[in-house]
């Protein structure tokens, strides 16, 4: 069986004073603070919350 791929999703713009649905995205992601990161299966999912709020976000593939 193949290993899923991983994203590694580090937090580098403040969510506070973004909309709500933003920071519900983020909070999706299992982020809580400035710089903090987290590991994501790369799922469909996981990738549209990703793409709705990148400009508040840093990706890399693990």
């Amino acid at each position: 069986m193949a290993k899923k791929k991983q994203l590694k999703v580090t937090l580098s713009r403040s969510r506070f004073g973004r909309l709500a649905s933003h920071q519900a995205c983020v909070a999706g992601l299992g982020l809580r603070r400035m710089h903090q990161s987290v590991l994501v299966q790369d799922t469909p999912e996981n990738r549209g919350m990703i793409n709705k709020v990148s400009y508040m976000l840093t990706v890399e593939e693990v």
